[in-house]
């Protein structure tokens, strides 16, 4: 029946997609004096979900922004306007369209994993991978948008009525949640970069002494519950590194360390050059990987069975694509005492090498 939805002609698609939108705004309309217009926003949003699996990524990206369009004009306080009288919910239109358009830039890349799997495994390959896919992101946009929705309403509905330090509290929450959700973003974009195959480092000299210390920063929060260990050698010499690509690699690993091993839980980070190799070494001694996820750990989209929920596993996919663009590699390893070791290895210039050497 799914293929039956996608099979349609463009027109088609693009009515079903407008008349659809229409129908439950005009629904939302006579019944938003009860239910109130945040609750206009879920159904609205809802209603884009669906169209993202039966429809092709433009009718989906049409629906998404007529709603947008009709959850201002109609719903949002003042009505008949497009002016937003409050922040709190300029804050949740942005989200709205963010996690709208997303859904059917989703819905692209999920057509083209699934058209793949199927030449490849089959069709019941193919909608394993999907409604494991759909059901990850769901998810991922679902917790941080329930979470925004809650605390703008709450600030919206008893804002004076607030201490300030409940106040710090939600607005707290409200910056964690819009924060978990710019990750998913960024995710899917950097590997859309990666499908692309049009990614390449821009290298320029960097401290690799900076670069760690700027993708622990990042993570700062995550880090307070995982004493860390920072070796890096004085003389260490200046590299040439897509500094941007580079911290976002180190990034996506470390917050794979602080997200699949208890609070608590030693870390080290060492980087060494020698021979023309820069080698930067993060281990850990959480649980390590069974031996399946070793081999499978850098795969888009895996995700252990049994694994902690949350994340879309694309974490370690980019940033093994991240380091092969410099022309490196990376490897896992788990250590005998217990742990795992993520061994990064990246061919580089340093500063000192005379001139005919640069590339």
């Amino acid at each position: 029946m799914l293929n039956g939805y996608l099979d349609r002609s463009k027109s088609q698609q693009y009515s079903i997609s407008i008349i659809a939108t229409l129908s439950l705004s005009a629904v939302c309309y006579v019944i938003s004096p009860y239910i109130g217009y945040l609750a206009v926003a879920l159904v609205l949003l809802f209603t884009v979900s669906i169209l993202s699996v039966i429809l092709s990524v433009f009718p989906v990206l049409l629906a998404a922004i007529l709603s947008a369009l009709i959850w201002d004009f109609f719903f949002i306080p003042p009505p008949f306007t497009f002016h937003i009288g409050k922040t709190e919910d300029i804050l949740i239109l942005a989200m709205y369209v963010t996690i709208a358009l997303v859904n059917g830039i989703l819905n692209s890349r999920i057509r083209h994993y699934e058209k793949m799997a199927r030449h490849r495994e089959g069709r019941l390959k193919s909608l394993k991978l999907y409604n494991a896919v759909f059901s990850s992101i769901s998810h991922e946009l679902r917790t941080p948008l329930t979470t925004i929705m809650g605390v703008t309403e709450n600030l919206t509905d008893q804002g004076q009525k607030l201490p300030e330090q409940d106040k710090k509290v939600l607005y707290n929450e409200l910056y964690i949640a819009s924060n978990r959700l710019n990750r998913v973003v960024d995710n899917l974009m950097n590997m859309s970069r990666l499908e692309s195959g049009h990614l390449e480092a821009k290298y320029d000299w960097c401290d690799v002494r900076e670069l760690i210390r700027s993708a622990l920063n990042r993570l700062s929060d995550e880090m307070k519950s995982h004493p860390l260990k920072v070796d890096i050698p004085e003389g260490l010499p200046i590299v040439r590194l897509d500094f941007g690509l580079m911290e976002q690699a180190l990034y996506n690993i470390l917050q794979n360390v602080c997200f699949h091993t208890p609070e608590k839980t030693p870390a080290s980070v060492e980087a060494f050059f020698q021979d023309g190799i820069l080698e930067i070494i993060i281990s850990d001694d959480g649980p390590g990987f069974k031996e399946e996820d070793k081999f499978r750990a850098f795969e888009k989209f895996y995700r252990s069975p049994g694994a902690r929920s949350g994340g879309l596993g694309l974490g370690l996919s980019i940033a093994k694509g991240f380091i092969q663009a410099h022309g490196g590699d990376i490897s896992i390893e788990n250590k005998k005492s217990g742990g795992a070791v993520f061994n990064i290895r990246i061919p580089v210039y340093i500063s000192n090498l005379s001139a005919e050497n640069e590339p």
